[in-house]
């Protein structure tokens, strides 16, 4: 199998290439039975005040 699984805007290609769907920021967590998936949060852009 594979050590990391996709999670939110992450896609999986055939070879198990993990990929981005959109621009941001890359989150690592551990869900049930221990297993590692990897997410792309959105950039969160500060106003200018």
């Amino acid at each position: 199998g594979t050590s990391h699984h996709p999670g939110e805007n992450v896609g999986m290609g055939k070879d198990h290439t993990l990929f981005a769907l959109i621009d941001g920021e890359v989150v690592f967590r551990k869900r049930r039975n221990n297993r590692s998936f990897v997410s792309v949060m959105p950039l969160v852009e500060e106003a200018e005040a």
